[in-house]
């Protein structure tokens, strides 16, 4: 499922101007009650605008099937909602993830399936920028 977010106005922020202002691409999440159907990080701080996505997980710690996400502005994101696409268990794992908006074919879209390059998955020092929580 795509959906546009005609609302989002997409700016082009270096890394290195985050790195002059001492931030680093992170996510802070928390074990977390999924039953209204969202899931939340307190803060996400991205290089770029881009996306805060929700992939599946187990105690392997590889993403899998994406099943929610949520838009990011370059810097700090505070209380960033992901809307569940699909249904997510008490006891799931669940890997909240910083991915790009970089090489689809439509701005402020999200295009990625997993293994895809479009508005893939940021790398910081080659590590996947994420943390991994359980659904309550």
């Amino acid at each position: 499922m795509r959906i546009q977010l005609t609302a989002l106005a997409l700016v082009a922020f270096g890394t290195s101007a985050m790195a002059q202002d001492g931030m680093t691409p992170q996510v802070t999440a928390s074990d977390q009650s999924v039953a209204n159907g969202v899931v939340s990080a307190d803060m996400v701080t991205a290089g770029a605008n881009g996306w805060m996505v929700v992939h599946r997980t187990d105690s392997e710690m590889k993403p899998g099937p994406v099943v929610g996400y949520a838009p990011l502005r370059a810097g700090e994101n505070t209380d960033v909602a992901a809307i569940l696409q699909e249904d997510v268990a008490s006891g799931d794992m669940l890997m909240l993830m910083v991915h790009s908006e970089d090489g689809g074919m439509e701005t402020g879209v999200f295009e990625y399936t997993l293994g895809a390059t479009e508005d893939g998955p940021i790398r910081m020092n080659d590590e996947l920028v994420m943390t991994v929580i359980s659904a309550e």
